[in-house]
């Protein structure tokens, strides 16, 4: 039988990315609100999928609804959230607002704004690393509470790629101060 949260994930991954933002997600009980997300897709070259399973990605064609983390650059980890196989969400930022004191710790800083905003600052912050690759998101040390009704969202091209940056699959809380970066302003049409 599949949990209701991995139905929500069961499902592509450029509709599950929105539907996060607003959520609250927590790692033992440190954490915050969603306020910025990327979505990635099997057939994306910009995706760890792109080529394939291997050794590295094997969670992100795991079941819906786990956690897929890995090191980027060799310096930090990012954690995502697989959907549909080789597809997964990247957790980008999030406000603080569940043991604020316990992330400052972890970051040794206590600005709120660089708490949590970007992929590398969330996940020591929460304190993720590899241990928690592949992990299902229904159980400890994960929470995760859906939100209740639909968030005024921003959408731009995703950050931090090469390939594939052009595409709009970046989504984040409108006016949120924690977004790891703002979004552009969209030019009015002719």
């Amino acid at each position: 039988m599949q949990t209701a949260l991995a139905q929500f994930f069961d499902a592509d991954v450029l509709a599950v990315a929105p539907g996060l933002i607003g959520a609250v997600f927590a790692v033992d009980g440190v954490g915050g609100v969603i306020v910025e997300t990327e979505a990635y897709r099997a057939d994306d070259p910009a995706s760890h999928s792109f080529a394939g399973p291997t050794e590295r990605n094997r969670a992100m064609f795991g079941r819906p609804g786990t956690a897929y983390v890995y090191r980027s650059y060799g310096i930090h980890w990012c954690f995502n959230i697989v959907c549909r196989p080789g597809s997964a969400v990247l957790l980008r930022a999030l406000s603080p607002v569940l043991q604020p004191e316990r992330m400052a710790l972890r970051r040794g800083r206590t600005e709120p704004k660089l708490l949590c905003s970007g992929p590398g600052r969330l996940c020591q912050a929460l304190g993720i690393d590899l241990a928690q690759n592949g992990l299902p998101l229904d159980r400890a040390p994960f929470t995760l509470k859906l939100p209740e009704e639909a968030q005024a969202i921003e959408i731009g091209p995703r950050i931090g790629i090469t390939k594939a940056a052009d595409r709009p699959w970046r989504f984040g809380l409108k006016g949120s101060p924690f977004l790891s970066r703002r979004f552009a302003a969209i030019p009015p049409q002719q």
